[in-house]
C-alpha cells in the first residue's frame, strides 16, 4: 500500500469529515463530535493550515486519514495541541497514524514550533517521545488521568520555566 501525506485542501473537507466520523464510531470515550471540532478549529485563529494533514491511498486517491495540530498556550508560551488523529477503521493498524504523527511533528518543527501536547492513549504517544505533561508542571484543563495528558519538546528545553494549565483554542470548549 502506497500512502502519501500532504496538506489538507478545502476540497478535502467533506472526505476528512467522513474519515473522522468513521474513525471515532466505535471509540468508547468519544462523544462522536470530533468532526465538528475540526470544522470549528478550521475557522479559528488557532488553525495552522500547514498542520492539517491528510493521508491518501495513492492506488485509489481515497483520503484514509487526517491529523490536526492547532495553537494552544501554557502560561505565556505557545505550544501545539495535537487533536484529533483519524484513520478509517479498515486502514487502522497499518502505520498510517504513525506516518501522520511523524509528518505533523516534522512539519511543526520546520515551521518553528517548539512543543506539542496531546490528550491520548498512554501506550501510543510515548512511541513519538511524548511524556506525561505533569513532569513539567503542565496540566490539562479537564479532569483526566495523568498518564493520558502528554507533552513533547520539539526543540531543546522548550518547557523550561513553563508550567500551568493548557489553554486550548475556544473551539475545544464549544
Amino acid at each position: 500500500m502506497d500512502i502519501s501525506i500532504r496538506q489538507e485542501k478545502e476540497a478535502d473537507y467533506q472526505a476528512v469529515e467522513e474519515v473522522i466520523k468513521r474513525a471515532f464510531t466505535d471509540v468508547e470515550i468519544s462523544d462522536k463530535t470530533e468532526h465538528q471540532l475540526v470544522k470549528r478549529l478550521r475557522g479559528s485563529k488557532a488553525f495552522i493550515p500547514e498542520l492539517s494533514l491528510v493521508a491518501v491511498d495513492e492506488a485509489t486517491g481515497k483520503t484514509v486519514g487526517h491529523i490536526l495540530f492547532t495553537k494552544a498556550k501554557v502560561g505565556d508560551a505557545e505550544t501545539l495541541a495535537l487533536a484529533p488523529v483519524s484513520v478509517l477503521p479498515e486502514f487502522q493498524n497499518l502505520g498510517i497514524g504513525r506516518l501522520l504523527v511523524n509528518k505533523g511533528l516534522k512539519t511543526a518543527k520546520e515551521l518553528g514550533y517548539e512543543s506539542a501536547i496531546v490528550l491520548g492513549h498512554p501506550n501510543y504517544y510515548p512511541k513519538f517521545c511524548f511524556k506525561k505533561a505533569s513532569q513539567w508542571g503542565i496540566k490539562a484543563p479537564w479532569n483526566v488521568p495523568d498518564e493520558v495528558f502528554m507533552a513533547l519538546e520539539l526543540r531543546g528545553k522548550a518547557f523550561d520555566g513553563v508550567s500551568g494549565t493548557v489553554q486550548y483554542a475556544d473551539a475545544f470548549h464549544q
